[in-house]
């Protein structure tokens, strides 16, 4: 897709998802611990951080 649309259209579709996943981490983190939701939302943002695993910043202990 790059290659025939250019680097900035790939960007740009990605740009929705990164946007949910931000706000899902700040979720997280406003979550008391002890909410029943907060290990649910934990191990989804482990999953779409998956994605990333090839990248230098990308921790470990982030796998699910």
């Amino acid at each position: 897709m790059a290659d025939t649309l250019g680097g900035a259209a790939l960007l740009d579709s990605q740009l929705p998802m990164l946007d949910l996943t931000e706000q899902l981490a700040n979720d997280y983190k406003a979550m008391d611990p002890s909410d029943p939701r907060s290990a649910g939302l934990a191990y989804a943002l482990r999953v779409l951080a998956q994605s990333y695993a090839e990248h230098p910043a990308y921790h470990q202990e982030w796998r699910p």
